[in-house]
């Protein structure tokens, strides 16, 4: 018997790279996608060689196995959201472009990961040009941190050492085309956390605060970027999509463990954990 459409639970497909450690990437969005009551499918832009302490190499796939999973699933269940991360190529910049301007009506968010949390690069000018020329004018919400917020909005012609005021950054980064970009404040040198959403008509739409917590974390901006998406594909308007994804997020890294010698991960199941506590005691 084929289940009524009516219970089905919005589908989320997710663009990144595979994370063996379970702490970054695919694997991050898929437990954050269905932590928040929604069912994962997943797309491999690239496979890495990592750990909690950082990347020691990434290999691209193909960008026509990239396309090939993507037109599969699509040609067979409706997608509520997408989410993209890592991309591994400019090829694969290009080809999953195409693949979303087909689907206008589905939200999208995109998490520029220009590098990891320890530095290591992960794109190339090419592909910071690929994401601003192709993919900004179809994200629904971009999630920079300060840092990628920067990289992305500067000129090629800039001199590096002028710091650009966020402000600006974001207005430079919406003017290429994306309608909201929600800028993370995880790198600045503060006690509390200022997440900042701005749209395209109304400049700064909401600002959030969080306290600061303490440590790293592996995966934090992969968490917060899957948690819009999944929010966006229940219907939850923009603005409300964003406050209830960095309380998601939030969350978890306050009940983050340290499973290596490097970043904690980020417990997308501490609810469940809580129940099960809960109940043993």
């Amino acid at each position: 018997m084929t289940p009524h459409l009516a219970c089905l639970p919005p589908l989320v497909l997710t663009f990144s790279a595979a994370d063996p450690s379970g702490g970054a990437g695919l694997q991050a969005d898929v437990l954050t996608i269905s932590a928040l009551g929604c069912h994962p499918l997943s797309v491999a832009t690239a496979i890495t060689v990592q750990d909690t302490v950082g990347v020691a190499g990434i290999m691209a796939v193909p960008a026509d196995w990239v396309a090939r999973q993507a037109r599969r699933l699509l040609a067979d269940m409706p997608v509520a959201a997408f989410k993209i991360g890592l991309l591994g190529s400019v090829e694969n910049i290009a080809l999953i472009a195409q693949i979303i301007a087909e689907y206008p009506g589905i939200p999208l968010v995109l998490d520029p990961i220009l590098a990891s949390g320890r530095g290591d690069e992960l794109a190339d000018r090419k592909m910071i040009a690929g994401l601003r020329e192709r993919l900004l004018p179809l994200t629904t919400v971009l999630t920079p941190n300060t840092l990628e917020a920067r990289r992305l909005s500067a000129g090629d012609e800039e001199d590096p050492a002028v710091v650009l005021p966020l402000a600006e950054c974001a207005r430079r980064l919406l003017d290429f085309g994306c309608r909201h970009v929600l800028l993370t404040g995880t790198h600045a040198r503060s006690e509390q956390v200022v997440n900042r959403l701005y749209e395209q008509r109304s400049g700064l739409l909401r600002q959030d605060v969080w306290p600061r917590l303490p440590g790293e974390y592996h995966g934090s901006g992969c968490t917060l970027a899957a948690a819009v998406a999944a929010c966006l594909a229940t219907g939850m308007p923009v603005g409300e999509a964003v406050r209830a994804a960095q309380e998601y997020t939030w969350q978890s890294l306050a009940a983050a463990f340290q499973p290596g010698a490097g970043q904690c991960i980020p417990d997308r199941n501490f609810e469940l954990r809580a129940r099960r506590a809960a109940r043993d005691e």
